[in-house]
């Protein structure tokens, strides 16, 4: 039983170091990562747009956003590149154990900070709504779509661990892990310009 998963593991290993190219599943979330990025990078240039046009910003009778916890926030959620990284080298190692050991962590992590933002998106409703002003509409506008994005990148991370949990490591699934961390690189590159968007009033 050990010989022969040792020699399941050592199959996903021996292709990854052994492929030229990235295979077909890595190139097509790439263009989904980047076709998320221009929707994200159309919120962002519409907030400026708006700033710059729209007078006094944000809005009077509205505070500027606080500066400290978004960032420690947002800092946390970065921080969960790390063990994704570590996870897509464990899979191209074939060690499916640390693998799954990894993505949990990281999966965690970005529950809490999910949380943590749902909480702060609900005060921010009670404060002022995405209907009063422009700067309300863009503001919540970005936020939800930055929240629906991490929310997408724990489902597909719960994905991944539970068939990596199940039935180990093969070729599908060591891609499987590697687009998934791609994702989660990008998810986070988003989230710092989401966050120093949202927070230029104060900066």
């Amino acid at each position: 039983m050990e010989a022969r998963r040792a020699a399941r593991a050592a199959g996903p290993a021996k292709l990854a170091r052994q492929r030229q190219a990235q295979p077909n599943g890595w190139w097509g979330m790439a263009l989904f990562v980047g076709a998320e990025a221009t929707v994200f990078g159309s919120l962002i240039a519409t907030y400026f747009y708006l700033d710059f046009n729209g007078g006094r910003w944000p809005p009077a009778g509205i505070k500027a956003p606080s500066v400290v916890l978004p960032l420690i926030a947002t800092a946390v959620l970065v921080s969960t590149s790390v063990p994704m990284l570590l996870a897509a080298r464990a899979a191209c190692a074939g060690d499916a154990q640390r693998t799954s050991w990894l993505i949990a962590l990281a999966i965690v992590v970005q529950c809490g900070y999910l949380a943590g933002q749902v909480l702060l998106f609900a005060h921010d409703l009670h404060m002022f709504s995405p209907r009063d002003s422009a700067y309300g509409s863009i503001y919540f506008t970005m936020l939800a779509a930055h929240h629906a994005h991490v929310l997408f990148g724990i489902l597909l991370g719960a994905a991944v661990l539970w068939r990596v949990g199940i039935g180990g490591l093969t070729n599908y699934r060591l891609t499987a892990v590697r687009t998934v961390a791609l994702y989660w690189h990008v998810v986070n590159a988003l989230a710092v310009l989401v966050v120093l968007t949202q927070l230029s009033p104060s900066l």
